[in-house]
């Protein structure tokens, strides 16, 4: 849950999540977040370890995708939390 705690990593998620080949390289992360490359790698390192992404190295680029089920995983296990919210 710390890994989503951060506003620029959910916003990471959100935008690896809505590219039609479901993964993204990192170097096309960085304007979107108004982040520099080093920052937008460090969230995404968090969210890697977190298990929520997968990185493939490609020449000098890493390209990051969602793990399955790692998003339904984390709505499962919210499901009780909200069904108590008033």
């Amino acid at each position: 849950m710390k890994a989503l705690a951060d506003p620029s990593r959910l916003r990471l998620l959100s935008l690896i999540a809505a590219t039609p080949e479901s993964e993204t390289c990192v170097c096309d992360l960085t304007e979107p977040l108004g982040l520099g490359q080093p920052t937008v790698s460090h969230h995404l390192r968090v969210l890697q370890d977190a298990g929520f992404l997968r990185r493939e190295k490609r020449g000098v680029w890493a390209y990051y995708s969602l793990v399955p089920g790692a998003l339904d995983d984390l709505v499962e296990t919210l499901r009780p939390l909200a069904s108590r919210a008033p």
